[in-house]
C-alpha cells in the first residue's frame, strides 16, 4: 500500500452562481407579489362561486393557458411521465387539488390579510424539510427566518403578539402545510421533465382530482353566473397566480432551494396588507408598519448571499 498517495478530499457541493441566485430570488419575488392578488381573489369570490368551483375553473383556465408551450412536449415525453407518475400525482395533489381549493374554502370566513399572515408560516415547513434531507441552513438564514417570524406573530396578534385566530383560520393552516409540503417535493421532481411540462401534467392530474368534488358541488350547490366580476377574476388566479407564479416559484426553488425562496416568501403577508388597504380600505395601523420592518429585515437578511 503507497502511504505517500495522496488522499482524495470530498467534492464540495455546488453553489449557486451569483447570477443564478438574484434571478432566483427575483423569481420568488415575483410569484409571492402574484400569489398575493390570489387571496384578496378568494376573498371576493366567496359570495358568488363555491370553493371547489372556483378552484377547478382556476385549473382549468391554467391548462388552457400552459398547453400551447408544454401539451406537445408533454405528449413526446409520456414513457417518462408514467414513469414517474406517482411522484407527479402527489404533487398535483398538494399544490393544486388541496392547496388552492383550502385557501378558496378559507376565504368564506377568514379575511384576505389573515390569509397571508398564516400563509407565512410555509417557509418554516420547507426549511424543516430541507434539515431533515441533511442541508445546512446557515445562522444567518435561521436569524432572518426568525425575525420574519416574529413579524408575522406581532402583525396577527395585532400588535399583542398573541395569535387570533377566526373559525375559517382552520382551513388556510392546511393550506399553509400543503404548500410548504409541495414546494419542499420540488427539489426532487426528475431532471427529465421540463418546468413548462411539469406544470402541466400537474394542473392536468389536480383538474381530473378535483373533477368528483366538483360534481358534487354542482348537484348540492348549483353552478354561478358567468359576469365579469366572476369571470376576470378567475382569469386572474388562473392565468396569473397559477401558470404564471407556479412556473416562476417552481424555477426560483430549482436555482436556490425552497428554504432560501421559502424566505422571500414572507414577503407574503406585508403584500396581501399593501393591497387589502389599497383594494377594500384596510387600516394598516401602527402595529402593522412595525410588522412590515421586521419581516423585511428578515427577509433581507436571511435572503442574503453569504461569503
Amino acid at each position: 500500500m503507497d502511504r505517500t498517495a495522496p488522499v482524495e478530499a470530498a467534492p464540495a457541493p455546488p453553489r449557486t452562481p451569483r447570477g443564478g441566485a438574484g434571478a432566483g430570488l427575483l423569481l420568488a419575488g415575483l410569484a409571492t407579489v402574484v400569489w398575493s392578488g390570489s387571496f384578496v381573489t378568494a376573498r371576493a369570490l366567496s359570495d358568488t362561486v363555491p370553493p371547489v368551483q372556483a378552484a377547478f375553473w382556476r385549473w382549468i383556465i391554467a391548462i388552457v393557458a400552459v398547453a400551447p408551450f408544454a401539451a406537445r412536449a408533454a405528449w413526446r415525453r409520456r414513457a417518462v411521465i408514467r414513469r414517474h407518475l406517482g411522484f407527479l400525482t402527489l404533487a398535483a395533489l398538494l399544490g393544486v387539488t388541496l392547496y388552492n381549493t383550502l385557501v378558496n374554502q378559507a376565504g368564506l370566513a377568514t379575511p384576505a390579510g389573515t390569509m397571508g399572515m398564516v400563509m407565512a408560516a410555509s417557509p418554516v415547513l420547507m426549511a424543516l424539510y430541507e434539515r431533515v434531507g441533511g442541508t445546512r441552513l446557515g445562522g444567518r438564514r435561521v436569524t432572518g427566518m426568525l425575525i420574519a417570524c416574529a413579524g408575522v406573530v406581532l402583525l396577527v396578534g395585532r400588535g399583542s403578539g398573541v395569535p387570533e385566530f377566526s373559525a375559517g383560520d382552520l382551513w388556510i393552516v392546511a393550506a399553509a402545510a400543503c404548500f410548504g409540503s409541495y414546494s419542499a417535493l420540488l427539489k426532487r421532481r426528475p431532471a427529465e421533465i421540463g418546468g413548462a411540462v411539469f406544470l402541466f401534467v400537474v394542473f392536468v392530474l389536480g383538474a381530473l382530482m378535483l373533477l368528483p368534488a366538483y360534481g358534487v358541488s354542482l348537484a348540492v350547490q348549483g353552478g354561478f353566473a358567468a359576469t365579469p366580476g366572476t369571470v376576470w377574476p378567475l382569469v386572474y388566479v388562473g392565468v396569473l397566480s397559477s401558470a404564471l407564479a407556479f412556473f416562476a416559484w417552481n424555477k426560483a426553488v430549482a436555482l436556490i432551494g425552497p428554504a432560501r425562496a421559502g424566505i422571500v416568501y414572507y414577503l407574503q403577508p406585508l403584500c396581501v396588507a399593501l393591497l387589502a388597504y389599497v383594494l377594500i380600505d384596510e387600516a394598516v395601523g401602527t402595529a402593522g408598519l412595525l410588522s412590515m420592518g421586521l419581516i423585511l429585515g428578515g427577509v433581507a437578511l436571511g435572503a442574503a448571499r453569504s461569503r
